[in-house]
């Protein structure tokens, strides 16, 4: 009886240990949330985008795709966009970069109907493709932060 129940506190810490937020990096993406709708948030992203210079390639509601085809999905929009000036240097190094840059962001409403946005770090990007220690890596992240961190501030 003893050991079933150290069994069961064992798997029960193993289980939170794999979803705490500690480990919510090792997928390589950055989540926050918004206190703006999916929409609204990816408009704020891309008005502060525009005065910054960054290119936006393109913007997919995969909600509008999922009606098509006649499913049900909550709010999620997905924004490409880019600066050359950062990219080109990173993809130079390793063309296979190319295949995650363009960079994006993803904003969709949770099942409690928050909506949060995410993407990918460019520090675990540039260790998926061996372009680690780049200059432009800092620069690219620092700039991720504060963009999404001024599209999604109250």
């Amino acid at each position: 009886m003893k050991i079933h129940k150290i069994l069961a506190i064992a798997a029960l810490f193993a289980s939170i240990t794999f979803v705490s937020p500690a480990n919510a990096h090792d997928n390589g993406l950055i989540t926050k949330p918004s206190p703006y709708g999916v929409g609204e948030t990816l408009d704020r992203l891309e008005a502060i985008f525009a005065k910054k210079g960054i290119t936006v390639f393109a913007r997919v509601d995969h909600a509008a795709g999922a009606k098509k085809v006649g499913a049900d999905m909550k709010p999620t929009q997905l924004l490409i966009f880019g600066n050359p000036k950062m990219g080109t240097p990173l993809i130079m190094k390793n063309r296979v970069m190319g295949i995650d840059l363009p960079l994006k962001v993803l904003a969709w409403e949770d099942n409690n109907g928050k909506t949060m946005i995410a993407y990918n770090d460019p520090e675990f990007l540039a260790k998926r493709h061996g372009v680690t220690g780049h200059p432009v890596l800092a620069k690219m992240a620092g700039a991720l932060k504060n963009l999404t961190g001024a599209a999604t501030k109250k």
